[in-house]
Parts: structure tokens; C-alpha cells; sequence
């Protein structure tokens, strides 16, 4: 048995969870999120738990189980609380600016990089330390690959460190080159 898939996800009062089918929606204060399951995985929803069954331990439902298990509670922890990531734009004249549903990037290229911010997604930048973005919503998935589309712009690079960091994330330092040569 998957000891991720046996444990039941509770439902908080204030989310309102509909099962049609293999289709899930769960409903809370920070919004909707609606998912499709594999049909082999059965949904059930009783005493404020969601709990999750298998038919048979085929590989790949066994596989599904504990996935479909992780996917759920991460459904009901964004529209609870939601989600959040911070990225850190280390580098001389590197800045952004939101404008909008619009990020705008200096990363030292001939031209500013525009990012349109998806819907669902809100970006801010710290009031204290403005190379810093604050990036928030309540699809995990979404923030995750807004986070990592930003980053992708300018990922660190490996000799100065300069480019766009996850706040926390460390970026192995290189050595230079050798100064000289022996002859």
C-alpha cells in the first residue's frame, strides 16, 4: 500500500469539494481549482476527508495512488493558503518593474525582457529590498513554472553568481582562469 496514498486529505470548513467523475473541483476562499484524475483512481469524499482508493497493484496504479494523494492536498492547501516563491535578481543594473498584468526585466541584454503575468498569479517586489520578486497563487503547479520561466530568463551564472536566483538557492562559484602561464 502507498504510504502517501492511504492517508486521507481533510477538508477545512470553507472549501466546498464536487466529484464528477474522474473530474475534481475544489472551491475555498483563494479561488477554484479543477483537475482531471486517471479513471482507475476512485475519489471519495466522507466526514470532511477526501480519501483516495486503488482498484489492483498494477505498477501503474500503484504509481497513480500516491500521486493522485499529493495532487489533492495540494489542491486544497492553494485555495486555503496558497502558495508562494521568492526569486532574487542579483547583478549591476539588473531591475524590474510591474506594470500592470506586465513584468518588464532589466538583465543587462540590449532590450528589457516582458513577461506577461498569467491569470491566477499575482508578482510583487519587496518593499525593503526592490531586486527581490514575491510571486503568489494558489495553483502550485502555475506558480512553479511561472517561477522557473522567470529564472530561465537569467539563471545564475557560475563565475560572478549574476542573473535571477530562487531566494535561498546556492549557485556553486567557479574559479576564473589561471593569471598566468608557466614557461
Amino acid at each position: 500500500m502507498s504510504r502517501i496514498g492511504k492517508n486521507p486529505v481533510n477538508v477545512p470548513s470553507g472549501v466546498t469539494v464536487t466529484i464528477n467523475g474522474s473530474t475534481i473541483s475544489i472551491k475555498g476562499p483563494k479561488g477554484e481549482l479543477t483537475r482531471d484524475f486517471h479513471p482507475n483512481m476512485k475519489i471519495e469524499l466522507a466526514d470532511n476527508q477526501l480519501t483516495v482508493t486503488r482498484p489492483n497493484d498494477l505498477k501503474l496504479n500503484r504509481s497513480l495512488h500516491g500521486l493522485t494523494r499529493t495532487l489533492l492536498s495540494n489542491m486544497v492547501e492553494g485555495v486555503t493558503k496558497g502558495y508562494e516563491k521568492q526569486l532574487e535578481i542579483l547583478g549591476v543594473g539588473y531591475r524590474a518593474a510591474i506594470a500592470g498584468s506586465k513584468l518588464t526585466l532589466s538583465l543587462g541584454f540590449s532590450h528589457p525582457v516582458e513577461f506577461a503575468i498569467p491569470k491566477g498569479i499575482t508578482i510583487e517586489l519587496d518593499k525593503d529590498k526592490k531586486n527581490i520578486l514575491i510571486i503568489k497563487g494558489f495553483d502550485k503547479e502555475l506558480l512553479g513554472e511561472t517561477a522557473a520561466n522567470i529564472r530561465g530568463f537569467r539563471p545564475p551564472e557560475p563565475y560572478k553568481g549574476k542573473g535571477i536566483r530562487y531566494v535561498g538557492e546556492y549557485v556553486a562559484q567557479k574559479a576564473g582562469k589561471a593569471a598566468g602561464k608557466d614557461k
